[in-house]
Order: structure tokens, then C-alpha cells, then sequence
């Protein structure tokens, strides 16, 4: 590798591979092809075996530490260098901080390259989404939560039958044309919940009167 860093440093540009069981010989090939197609050396590669029961990655421990200002790792994609997104995150902005820049080859984010300005404005704005995204999910869960909780539930289900539902079955039940396959098919509903609230006049049944709150003569 040309230049130095820090004294007599030779700057290095060093590989990590992540493989796994479910990626097949072809991914691993992918990868190596990949890295040493931009410059890898083969004895600057660093590689993990995943593994279902744990998620150890000592190739990738021995990679960060090896690694030295003014130093590239390069990967395949963005997905094999972190557990997570936040971790991903994090590895990336340590990297940063200590002057190595990271090269992603393919996938999304093939435009990350912290070794020039656009590349870290792409990292950037990247990171951003992804914690926009994280905190949106958060949100819809709670809200999801919270919704469940105010109807008594625990899961996220609506109710089959609704107030405005009755409403409409009420007033198809008492004329001799409504056809009660086709109006539970409107309703969303099946044959049994609906002559579990109305009867066969439009009359509502003690499982309707809860919906509406009214009291049984």
C-alpha cells in the first residue's frame, strides 16, 4: 500500500468476511473475489463462521484491533460487519473516530466510503434513517400497546362486530331481500356473529346491547 500514517505505519487496506451455513460456497466466493478485486491482500484477510447458537466473532475482534489510523477495511456488504443495525452503527462511527475508513462493496450502501466526503455523507445520512426508522417502530408499538390495552386486549385485533356494523346489520335484517351470506361478506363477519348480536328482525341480541352499553329490559 502507498503512503504512511503516523510515523512509519505502511497504511493497509485489510478484508472482513462473515459466512454462514445458510450462504453456500458461492457467497464466500463472492466475497473473497470481491475484496481481493479491490486490493485485498490474501494474508489481510479476516473471516467468521456463523453460528446459530452464538454470534461470537473473534475474526472480527482480531480485524478492529489490527486495524490503525489511516487503514481501510473493506466488506462485502453492510450486513457482515454488524449484529444489528445499532452495533452496526456504532463499529462504524468508532472506526471514525480512530481515522479508519470502511469500504462497502456491494448491496445497500455500496456508495459508503468514509475515506472521502461524499462517502461519509452517505453514512450519515444513512445512520439518520436508520434511527428514524428505529424510533418509528418503537412508536407504532407502543401505540399499537396502548391501543390494545384501552380495548381490553392483548393482542392488536379490532373487534369482528362494531357499533356502526350493527347499525347496518339492524336495518338489512328486517327487509325480506337482504341475503345474509352476501350481507356478512359486506360486514366482514361470519354467519355465527351476526345472529350472536341481531336477530333474524333486526332485533339486538344481549352481545349487541354490550357493544352499545344498554341495559336488557
Amino acid at each position: 500500500m502507498s503512503g504512511t500514517a503516523n510515523g512509519d505505519h505502511d497504511l493497509m487496506l485489510l478484508g472482513y468476511m462473515r459466512v454462514s451455513k445458510a450462504d453456500g460456497s458461492q457467497t464466500t466466493d463472492l466475497q473473497r473475489d470481491a475484496l481481493l478485486a479491490v486490493g485485498v491482500e490474501p494474508d489481510r484477510f479476516y473471516e467468521d463462521h456463523a453460528s446459530g447458537k452464538r454470534d461470537d466473532r473473534p475474526g472480527l475482534e482480531a480485524c478492529l484491533k489490527a486495524l490503525r489510523e489511516g487503514d481501510t477495511l473493506a466488506i462485502w456488504k453492510l450486513d457482515r460487519l454488524g449484529r444489528d443495525l445499532r452495533h452496526l452503527i456504532n463499529t462504524v462511527h468508532d472506526l471514525t473516530k480512530r481515522g479508519v475508513g470502511l469500504k462497502v462493496l456491494t448491496g445497500q450502501g455500496a456508495n459508503i466510503d468514509t475515506t472521502t466526503a461524499n462517502g461519509r455523507l452517505v453514512f450519515g445520512i444513512f445512520a439518520a434513517l436508520a434511527e428514524f426508522e428505529r424510533e418509528l417502530i418503537i412508536e407504532r408499538t407502543k401505540a399499537g400497546l396502548a391501543s390494545a390495552r384501552a380495548r381490553g386486549r392483548s393482542g392488536g385485533r379490532k373487534p369482528k362486530m362494531t357499533a356502526a356494523k350493527l347499525r347496518l346489520a339492524q336495518a338489512a335484517m328486517g327487509k325480506p331481500e337482504t341475503k345474509i351470506a352476501e350481507l356478512c361478506s359486506e360486514l366482514g363477519i361470519t354467519r355465527q356473529t351476526l345472529y350472536r348480536h341481531v336477530d333474524p328482525k333486526g332485533g339486538f341480541r344481549p352481545d349487541a346491547m354490550k357493544i352499545f352499553r344498554i341495559s336488557p329490559k
